[in-house]
């Protein structure tokens, strides 16, 4: 454990009886006041050394030359095209309403970003940055696993539409470009990602102050961060396919709620959500997520399960129930 670790969570001793019969424990009470993990999920870890983002942003690059004129992939690669006029617009306004976002609590917060490499998701974090204090952002990184679905190399304008109209009928989440990806490609790339979000976390690699809030803002691509949320929130292939695409320089936050588990529906409404594809089934799941309790999850949460079983028993015992039943039938038809 680091110097700097060991002196946000002093070690501490095992819990005595005290008078009165309460444990006491030295140092808890401070402990648990600095650790948000510890007061988010009401569990006390001497070393904890997690502190979790209050928010997770994920916004979609501003408006680029290739969502003006597709035949703009046919001379340029694709991680080379540039914003318009407009994106470089979309993005400064996005910055201010990210900043509105994160500054609304007031206090001390401050900003991570992650960008893909792309030309224009590089270019809409630079104009959203305009917009944040030097002294506010953390640090910057660039992450190539939350880049673009890959479509190929240079790509032919007519064949490109075509190959999309054969997506369409062949379902987007498993649709493999020639000489590109699939949307499951890059949820597998996704889930790399994460597994090195959760290890900086881990680690407070993205938080040098036990008393500021943090906020990640990651900066990519539409079908990425669909996938991302798909990943994170643990829906189905059908589930994924429901959703509708971010607007270019559109942010959705995933915000930290009061039992320790994000959700959409701490910033969003409820109609934001409809609006965006998700099934009543996914939107309850965010109600319960912004206000359940971490440690209740494996109980309450159903996972989807009536996505998985066609009309799935209550308990064992209406089965043993209805087997009883037909035994007794059996019985009586014999009689």
């Amino acid at each position: 454990m680091s110097r700097d670790t060991a002196a946000r969570h002093p070690v501490t001793t095992p819990p005595q009886e005290a008078e009165g019969g309460e444990d006491h424990h030295p140092g808890r009470a401070s402990i648990d006041a600095d650790c948000r993990f510890c007061e988010m999920t009401r569990q006390h870890h001497p070393q904890c050394a997690r502190r979790l983002p209050k928010r997770i942003i994920l916004v979609r690059h501003g408006e680029s030359q290739g969502n003006l004129d597709m035949s703009a992939y046919t001379t340029t690669p694709d991680y080379r095209i540039p914003l318009t006029a407009l994106g470089v617009e979309q993005a400064r306004a996005a910055g201010r309403g990210i900043l509105d976002v994160v500054a609304s609590g007031g206090g001390n917060w401050k900003v991570y970003f992650y960008v893909s490499p792309y030309a224009r998701t590089r270019a809409t974090l630079r104009e959203i940055g305009r917009a944040f204090p030097r002294d506010r952002v953390i640090g910057a990184r660039e992450e190539c696993r939350v880049r673009e679905q890959d479509f190929g190399n240079f790509q032919v304008e007519e064949r490109m539409r075509a190959v999309k109209e054969t997506r369409q009928r062949f379902g987007r989440f498993f649709f493999r470009f020639p000489e590109g990806e699939s949307a499951a490609d890059v949820f597998d790339r996704v889930a790399s990602f994460l597994e090195s979000l959760w290890r900086d976390i881990d680690m407070g690699r993205l938080d040098q102050n036990p008393s500021c809030e943090t906020n990640l803002v990651i900066v990519s691509h539409g079908l990425t961060s669909r996938v991302f949320l798909m990943k994170w929130f643990k829906w189905t292939v059908d589930q994924f396919e429901r959703l509708n695409n971010f607007e270019n320089c559109e942010f959705r936050v995933m915000q930290l709620g009061p039992g320790g588990e994000y959700s959409l529906l701490v910033h969003h409404t409820k109609e934001e959500l409809e609006q965006w594809g998700m099934s009543p089934e996914m939107i309850a799941d965010q109600q319960w997520r912004a206000s359940a309790n971490r440690r209740s999850w494996a109980e309450e949460c159903s996972s989807f399960i009536d996505s998985f079983f066609e009309d799935p028993k209550d308990s064992s015992e209406s089965s043993e129930d209805e087997e009883e039943e037909k035994e007794n039938g059996k019985i009586k038809q014999l009689e």
